[in-house]
């Protein structure tokens, strides 16, 4: 089904349909000019030799007419002569065909003529003109054709195997054109969903021919260089910002903080509120600069082993009090030994991410698990909440910047924890997706598995 929805199979055997098509009507013009105008010529030869005859010797069987017949000769043109003459009562009176048929009013006839030779059989075909005379005698008068039927039984055996083998190998090089142009293009596509996902250094690869495919790759991958340019440039802008504004918002912050401690208690509310935004601007700043600075340097993160169970539990440790101040059945089930390639302050701060909204998420009351297993090559992270969860249209877009849902815009939070995951997510090379929770949502992270074979790692990337 794949080749048939190819377009570049569909217009190849289109093009083999026609060039079938083309065969045929050549292979049919062949036939009129070499087996049909001929056979036009030696009826009219025949017709015109026939009237002549019977217009010198009369219109009926006799001696003269049977001379006439037994001493034609040979013609010019090497097709050997054939008659036959029969009387009113069916006798012979004279022939050299070895056959003939009954009368059935038919003017042309083709009869074979074949001889024998010392043993071996000569085929011969004959084109007849059968006349019936006015005296009730019967006139076969024709030529030898063998040469035009042979030719046109060579023609319509080649027809065949040139129509059938025109259509098979259409459909041979169909296949291999669409092959061949379908591993272009999936080369294109492959680089577009990386580019997709965020590796915006991916470019398409390109053979050197300087054909179309190649053309189009240089202008896709000096598209892909100005995207990555632009994008570059807005994040650099964006972090020169968040770097500017940091610092006098920090002097903000102190000097509103001081503001605090002096101003008189009714008017306090006002300046710890004043206060309070100060903070949230500052620490959404800081979240713009901490996503910054793994984005530019994802593709050299340091990486080494990282005892992946150590760092959940110590995760786990860190956001248990905040569990229990709003009574939630806090379930950790971390298999040991498990362990991955990665950065362990950028895997923790993620994972703290994850876990901070799950547990902002769940109801008073409700639950948050953290589960965490091994399989062949990866290690899985669960992690999941019974909050209202995240629809699957919007499951996402929850990953770009200051994105939040309508039903957590009454809980704190910036938009931000989640972009950050997704940006230590690329950087280790790993897939992190939602399912449901019936009711909420489960995060599961997948990572890149290390076996210890000595007992614990020797050393983390900090």
């Amino acid at each position: 089904m794949r080749l048939l929805s190819s377009l570049s199979f569909r217009l190849t055997l289109l093009y083999a349909l026609v060039f079938a098509a083309s065969l045929a009507l050549l292979l049919g013009l062949y036939y009129l000019v070499r087996v049909r105008a001929p056979l036009e010529e030696v009826k009219s030869d025949i017709r015109a030799e026939a009237q002549r005859i019977l217009n010198s010797t009369g219109n009926a069987a006799s001696p003269a007419l049977s001379r006439v017949l037994e001493g034609r000769k040979r013609p010019a043109g090497g097709r050997t002569p054939y008659h036959i003459l029969l009387s009113r009562d069916g006798w012979v009176l004279t022939k050299n065909l070895p056959s003939w048929p009954m009368f059935d009013g038919r003017r042309w006839l083709t009869i074979e003529a074949d001889t024998f030779s010392s043993g071996e059989d000569s085929d011969h075909m004959a084109l007849v003109l059968d006349e019936r005379l006015p005296d009730g005698s019967r006139l076969m008068i024709g030529r030898d054709i063998e040469d035009l039927r042979q030719r046109q039984e060579t023609l319509v055996e080649a027809a065949r195997w040139l129509l059938a083998g025109g259509v098979l190998f259409g459909l041979l090089g169909g296949i291999l054109m669409s092959r061949a142009i379908g591993d272009r293009i999936e080369s294109i596509n492959s680089t577009a969903r990386r580019v997709m996902s965020g590796d915006l250094s991916e470019r398409i690869p390109t053979h050197g021919s300087g054909d179309d495919f190649d053309r189009l790759a240089e202008t896709l991958n000096v598209m892909l260089n100005r995207i990555q340019h632009l994008l570059e440039s807005i994040r650099r802008v964006s972090d020169s910002v968040a770097h500017e504004l940091r610092t006098p918002l920090a002097r903000l912050h102190a000097d509103l903080s001081e503001l605090n401690a002096s101003i008189v208690p009714e008017q306090r509310a006002h300046a710890e509120a004043a206060v309070a935004e100060a903070e949230k601007v500052i620490g959404l700043f800081d979240a713009v600069l901490r996503i910054g600075r793994v984005e530019s340097i994802r593709d050299s993160v340091d990486m080494g082993e990282v005892d992946f169970s150590a760092l959940l539990s110590d995760a786990a440790e860190m956001f248990g009090p905040s569990a229990e101040e709003k009574d939630l059945r806090f379930e950790v089930a971390i298999a040991p030994g498990l362990c991955v390639l990665g950065n362990r302050n950028l895997l923790f701060q993620a994972v703290g991410n994850i876990l901070d909204n799950a547990i902002k998420y769940a109801p008073d009351g409700g639950w948050v698990e953290i589960t965490a297993g091994e399989s062949s090559n990866e290690v899985s992270l669960y992690i999941a909440d019974n909050g209202l969860g995240i629809p699957a249209d919007q499951r996402m877009n929850v990953f770009e910047r200051f994105v939040r849902l309508p039903h957590a815009f009454n809980v704190p939070g910036l938009g931000l924890g989640l972009s950050f995951v997704k940006v230590v997510v690329d950087a280790h090379n790993s897939q992190i997706s939602f399912e449901d929770a019936n009711p909420g949502v489960r995060v599961r992270w997948r990572l890149c598995r290390l076996n210890f074979e000595d007992g614990p790692p020797s050393k983390a990337a900090g």
